[in-house]
């Protein structure tokens, strides 16, 4: 089973050379890696530049958001299953490529998600949010529930069927992705009781420059998908605060290698 992985990129010099590290550094064997840079102008090409030989395919060239830029590595991809680790983030030790296959293989599953943490940018080992999906349930979904994006692995026959991100979304097309095919598809959905990797706090929906653009555009996804808007909005925040008490409260957070 070829799993392909998809970075993208924009002006991310002091944190894409880890996220390019720890998914060459996985053990599984068969991984395409395509890495999709927004054409940064800091030093990230030349930073990426230096894996060349470790990475399948480079497309470095203008586009119009980061929804853009995974469509097109989606698009360029050839893997069986599906991933994405964006440019601040880091795949938690280098075996979870391999537990992801072997759940693939034994469950037969269309989507399978697990867990993340969010960390203090300017310490990795500073957990801020503990995000623990649990198990899949539909009226989960309708209550504001979804689980972290980057750790949500598809097969290719889903993404063909079901489609890809809505670019008219420039933070929440991860959401609408998400509801259409956790709630809408018909699919057969494994949880992976595993951590899959660590973000760094301060990404598009973490930025307080553009939680209002957020919490406009949640609030379409939901009424686009037939919810209501706001409360629906309200009861995803809700899912939040778990995430951070267990962070605040919960000592060990071991990645399980």
């Amino acid at each position: 089973m070829k799993i392909s992985i998809i970075t993208t990129c924009y002006n991310r010099e002091k944190t894409i050379g880890q996220a390019i590290e720890s998914v060459i550094g996985q053990d599984y064997p068969d991984i395409e890696y395509i890495v999709v840079d927004g054409a940064s102008k800091d030093h990230s090409p030349s930073v990426i530049s230096g894996y060349r030989d470790r990475i399948s395919r480079i497309i470095s060239e203008p586009d119009h958001g980061m929804y853009e830029a995974i469509n097109k590595g989606i698009r360029a991809s050839t893997g069986d299953v599906v991933g994405l680790l964006h440019s601040d983030d880091f795949l938690i030790n280098p075996h979870i490529i391999s537990d992801m296959a072997d759940a693939f293989q034994r469950t037969g599953a269309d989507i399978i998600y697990g867990d993340g943490l969010f960390v203090d940018p300017a310490d990795t080992d500073k957990v801020i949010r503990d995000w623990k999906s649990g198990s899949y349930r539909k009226w989960k979904v309708r209550c504001g529930w979804l689980p972290l994006h980057p750790t949500v692995y598809i097969r290719r026959e889903a993404l063909e069927r079901y489609g890809l991100y809505d670019e008219t979304y420039k933070i929440a097309a991860d959401s609408d992705f998400l509801v259409r095919y956790l709630l809408e598809a018909d699919l057969k959905v494994e949880y992976l009781d595993r951590y899959i990797l660590k973000m760094r706090m301060g990404g598009l929906s973490t930025d307080k420059r553009r939680r209002k653009q957020m919490w406009d555009e949640d609030c379409r996804v939901y009424r686009t998908h037939g919810f209501a808007g706001i409360p629906s909005k309200l009861m995803k925040m809700c899912w939040k605060l778990p995430q951070y008490l267990r962070a605040v409260f919960k000592k060990d957070f071991r990645d399980d290698e």
